[in-house]
């Protein structure tokens, strides 16, 4: 009964398919994964480390690391939120390596995929934009990173309340908090 519980509470998965296509080897398949959550997983690490760090050469670890870790994923989440938690163990470790020597962490959120066309805009709206994008920048490396890892999980890559608390194994009440708190700390900071 418990078994079915557990089962009944995973969210469907659109990527369970492809997922045991990889298991067994395909990496033509998996490669399609990589393409698939790309962008958003290094838009998700640039939040996450140091300014120093580049983010693509973490993104490739993070896809690594799932290559190698994919026959231990048991299917107890989407892949994706499974996914996020490899990102955001590697991210912690690169943000652990690099902390000693007092880096800003980076936050710069593209919010267009690689193949989307250029919008239509002003150079003045560019500039604004520039401008709005470096505050926001600015705003999240000064939350302290575990209310910066809650509000880009939750308010950019759009992830639920218990879809985050199981990426950072945390209960909900904290990731509500820290969320809380983190929201507030920006709205303080943009403010100003």
């Amino acid at each position: 009964m418990a078994a079915r519980q557990r089962a009944a509470s995973v969210p469907e998965d659109p990527d369970r398919g492809a997922v045991d296509r990889a298991r067994r080897g395909d990496l033509d398949t998996f490669d399609e994964l990589v393409r698939r959550y790309q962008h958003r997983i290094v838009n998700f690490v640039r939040t996450q480390v140091p300014r120093a760090v580049d983010p693509e050469d973490v993104a490739q670890e993070v896809f690594l690391r799932a290559w190698r870790g994919l026959k231990t994923f048991r299917g107890q989440s989407t892949f994706k939120t499974w996914l996020y938690q490899v990102a955001t163990n590697t991210a912690r470790t690169h943000f652990a390596r690099h902390s000693r020597r007092q880096e800003e962490p980076a936050g710069t959120l593209a919010e267009e995929g690689p193949d989307s066309p250029p919008p239509a805009v002003s150079p003045e709206d560019v500039e604004a934009d520039v401008i709005r994008r470096d505050r926001i920048d600015h705003a999240l490396a000064a939350l302290p990173a575990d209310q910066r890892e809650i509000v880009v999980l939750r308010d950019v890559e759009g992830f639920e309340y218990k879809e985050i608390a199981e990426l950072l194994a945390i209960p909900i009440g904290t990731v509500e908090s820290r969320l809380f708190r983190a929201r507030a700390k920006l709205r303080r900071l943009l403010r100003a």
